[in-house]
């Protein structure tokens, strides 16, 4: 059966009904500039609404929603894991909350020693000699990331370098960064394996190739298997590499990328370590980066002299990413998690992540095929299985009905029909299982009924809607039918 959406505040509205009463204006109408008088001509049209009113409303619009706290969430590549309500409460604490920005150093000494630490964490956790809190995102990390490498051979006078080589089965945003940096993006294709096609890439290794932006473990949910002849070709041409840490979370306390030769990576912390994705909200993508791109760091960073904590900023920095000092609430967060796993709880991490991926993609895999047939990461490609008329997309809208929220889709492109599948290290094994037989249900559903899967979902408050009419001919304020 269907759900109901709840009405809409219009329809809800009554003449008369408030939810908030205010004072009267203790300044005398004279005394206010007239052009800051609203007549009631100028009142804005809004809904009437008890304060009741308004708490059901938003209310029954959360419990429509899908919420990593409510139900499984096997995002690939986005990583929509448990977000521990102990790091609510210490980026709650007053101390923290509360401080002010521009609050003088000497007044932020405690602020300052989180950052401090913090930065010295993911340099030990990621192998790098240097870390910037500053990016407030991971795309914004990315382009740090390339920022810092144009920076770095333009200050050797190297200008001749305009190319960054990307391998095909790297994150989707990869190609964007590169191009707003002022590079032209070459593709490298993957090999039979998953793997970057070494031979490709060393064809392209040239004295114009600027470095190169490799995601490891990649979209495919595989390791690099040859990942440091992948980063001495590019070196040997005298490019570097940026290493894409979207999917941190499946080599951590495993692999060290500074130790593999990478020279720069960012890192999604609500990917790796926790913090909320998703909805619009604040990111952080700090950067470490290699001992060559150190002066080339996004600043401030923090610094410890003696007991003493202050900001530094590097001597040649690429400048600030974001005003203040990075999105402090979501580093709090972060610091949090990484103190209460501890090394061998970060290892652990990494250990349940590659479990979980690889017991879901041997529930499956005998139904939805898998293109690379070998152990995976964090995350696996699966492809619908043969069934008339049935697609990515309406196995993923099926899935929905059975309580579900869909796996990512068409994505990669290099797998036709692609649901790109992380259980993440947060579940259990009773909610595979549950979702795995969700899937082979959907499966045999197709084989029987190809209808029952083509037009779902039936049980959202929605039906299927016309997602390209709604790309194109967007409607994005409403209008009163009065």
């Amino acid at each position: 059966m269907r759900q109901s959406l709840p009405p809409l505040l219009w329809e809800t509205s009554r003449p008369g009904k408030r939810a908030t009463w205010f004072s009267e204006c203790d300044v005398p109408k004279t005394e206010i500039p007239s052009g800051l008088i609203r007549d009631d001509a100028a009142r804005p049209n809004l809904p009437e609404l008890s304060e009741l009113d308004v708490v059901r409303h938003f209310t029954q619009l959360s419990q429509t929603n899908y919420a990593i706290d409510t139900t499984f969430y096997p995002l690939g590549s986005c990583t929509m894991k448990y977000n521990p309500k102990l790091n609510e409460a210490v980026a709650s604490m007053r101390g923290f909350a509360a401080h002010h920005p521009l609050a003088p150093v000497a007044a932020s000494q405690g602020s300052l020693a989180v950052l401090y630490e913090l930065q010295e964490q993911i340099k030990e956790i990621a192998g790098f000699a240097a870390a910037s809190l500053q990016p407030a995102a991971g795309a914004q990390g990315e382009l740090a990331g390339v920022l810092m490498i144009r920076a770095y051979h333009r200050d050797r006078g190297d200008t001749k370098r305009t190319r960054i080589l990307i391998p095909d089965s790297a994150h989707g945003t990869n190609p964007a960064t590169v191009t707003m940096s002022g590079f032209t993006a070459v593709e490298i294709p993957s090999d039979r394996e998953g793997n970057v096609d070494l031979e490709a890439l060393r064809r392209e290794c040239d004295d114009t190739v600027a470095g190169l932006m490799i995601t490891n473990p990649n979209t495919l949910g595989l390791f690099e298997s040859r990942i440091e002849e992948v980063i001495s070709a590019v070196h040997d041409c005298g490019g570097l590499v940026y290493g894409d840490g979207a999917n941190m979370n499946a080599i951590l306390g495993v692999v060290r990328p500074g130790d593999l030769g990478i020279d720069v990576m960012h890192f999604n912390l609500h990917k790796t370590f926790s913090t909320p994705h998703g909805g619009g909200g604040p990111g952080a993508g700090p950067v470490g980066v290699g001992e060559k791109l150190r002066p080339f760091l996004p600043g401030p960073i923090v610094e410890r002299t003696g007991d003493a904590f202050c900001f530094h900023t590097p001597e040649k920095t690429i400048g600030r990413l974001k005003a203040f000092h990075g999105n402090f609430g979501m580093l709090l967060r972060a610091f949090t998690y990484i103190l209460v796993h501890g090394p061998e709880g970060l290892r652990a991490i990494a250990d349940n992540a590659v479990l979980n991926a690889n017991y879901l993609k041997k529930l499956i895999e005998e139904t939805y095929p898998v293109r690379y047939r070998r152990p995976c990461m964090h995350e696996f490609v699966a492809t619908p299985p043969d069934a008339d008329g049935v697609h990515t997309m309406d196995i993923a809208k099926r899935l929905l009905d059975y309580g579900f929220h869909a796996p990512t889709v068409y994505f990669p492109l290099i797998v036709k029909e692609a649901l790109m599948i992380e259980p993440t290290e947060s579940e259990g094994r009773e909610t595979l299982e549950l979702f795995a037989e969700a899937l082979l249900q959907i499966a045999r559903e197709a084989s029987e009924t190809p209808e029952t899967v083509t037009s779902a979902p039936v049980t959202t408050p929605v039906s299927r809607l016309d997602e390209v009419r709604a790309a194109r001919h967007p409607v994005l304020r409403y209008r009163s039918r009065s």
